[in-house]
């Protein structure tokens, strides 16, 4: 079975499959046990029983193991230098500290030279594909000035697709006399300097950040630039990100922890997806999101690691999904789906966080029988292989 020069491969004996299409099995994930998926080139050519796989090049045999799409982390902020270990020690150990937080990163981001930035990047991008997450957003947003946004995101855009334009994170220091001058900044210069090198605009509406007003003026200026908005949303209160992000068609609203019965409905009767970002509410020690009501309630869900140095330092994509069953409510099914599928939703991909024919070759081989033992088991290293369009990384 060969269609052009590459060679293709089949990995037969899967003990479950999740393929993430209820059209090829059973339940939201498309179950299907006993399972092969055929690879040709970067894409899937063929999934169904093992028995009745197609002949090939080169055969994987999965042993009896699971295989899951690879995890699609639609929420991160990778470009940054700097540590602020000592933050989070103060905080775990309940001292006060009087760092100052994203400020901190922003000036040990601007003080790095780009190839220091470009090999965290780099680090981190491969520290996930370990642990199965090959699709990868990641964000500007510890520069803040036209010159260093524009060169976090071109350092980002030489590692991923999805790159996201956050110059709206905080007010940096220099302009904290003048936040409306920062606006005029951010939706001015900055955005034309950033604009060729993102694909989404983003903006932290929060208390201490940007109100309502100043984030819709910033996703509307983005808009009018070819870029789709997301937005932080009401992780640190209750306030008008979600509704901002449905008013303005956002591809997902991030963080939602403090929701009314107003922003639930909203996002249910959306195609804004409410992406959860467990990993901060753990490394602050926070009120943790109500999946089950989003859930309930008939939102889209996903999760993403919002991986960052200061509030959720971690690449995993499996402890994400264990938090999220231990304690937001989600089964581990609906995890799953909301890891690969839903960060896929989030990120408007119809070619990732599925395995069905014709999607990008992206898979993760557990060392496990199913995909429940990515809670069953939290914070064992289930994922042995991955492969990454089509290719065995």
């Amino acid at each position: 079975m060969t269609t052009n020069s590459a060679p293709t491969t089949a990995l037969t004996h899967i003990a479950q499959l999740v393929t993430n299409d209820p059209s090829l099995g059973e339940g939201p994930l498309g179950l299907i046990q006993d399972a092969a998926v055929v690879i040709d080139g970067d894409r899937i050519a063929w999934v169904g029983p093992s028995g009745k796989a197609p002949a090939t090049d080169n055969a994987v045999d999965a042993g009896g193991r699971a295989v899951i799409p690879g995890f699609v982390d639609s929420h991160s902020h990778l470009v940054f230098a700097g540590d602020r270990t000592e933050e989070f020690n103060a905080r775990m150990s309940g001292r006060p500290y009087s760092a100052g937080g994203i400020r901190t990163t922003v000036a040990a981001t601007r003080a790095a030279g780009d190839d220091v930035l470009r090999a965290n990047v780099a680090r981190y991008l491969a520290e996930g594909l370990r642990q199965g997450t090959t699709t990868q957003e990641t964000k500007s947003g510890y520069g803040l000035t036209v010159e260093d946004e524009a060169r976090a995101l071109r350092i980002a855009a030489e590692q991923t697709d999805e790159v996201t334009f956050l110059g709206a994170h905080i007010v940096p220091p220099d302009h904290a006399d003048d936040p409306a001058g920062y606006v005029d900044l951010v939706t001015g210069p900055m955005l034309d300097a950033c604009a060729p090198h993102a694909r989404w605009v983003d903006v932290f509406c929060e208390r201490g950040a940007f109100d309502g007003d100043q984030a819709r003026a910033i996703l509307t200026a983005g808009a009018a630039k070819g870029l789709v908005p997301r937005v932080h949303a009401n992780q640190l209160g209750h306030g008008p990100g979600v509704q901002l992000a449905v008013e303005l068609g956002a591809a997902s609203a991030d963080h939602c922890t403090h929701l009314t019965d107003a922003d639930v409905d909203a996002l249910a009767g959306s195609e804004t997806v409410a992406t959860l970002l467990p990993g901060a509410e753990f490394s602050t020690r926070a009120t943790w999101p109500d999946a089950r009501r989003l859930l309930d309630a008939g939102a889209t869900v996903a999760l993403s690691t919002d991986c960052n140095p200061g509030s959720s330092f971690t690449s995993s994509m499996p402890f994400c999904i264990a938090l999220a069953v231990r304690d937001m409510g989600m089964t581990p099914d609906e995890a799953v789906w909301s890891a690969t599928a839903g960060g896929a939703r989030a990120l408007r991909r119809t070619d990732v966080g599925r395995i069905t024919p014709g999607a990008r070759a992206d898979l993760a081989l557990l060392d496990a029988p199913s995909h429940v033992h990515l809670a069953y088991r939290p914070g064992v290293p289930l994922v042995s292989a991955v492969w990454h369009k089509g290719v065995r990384v």
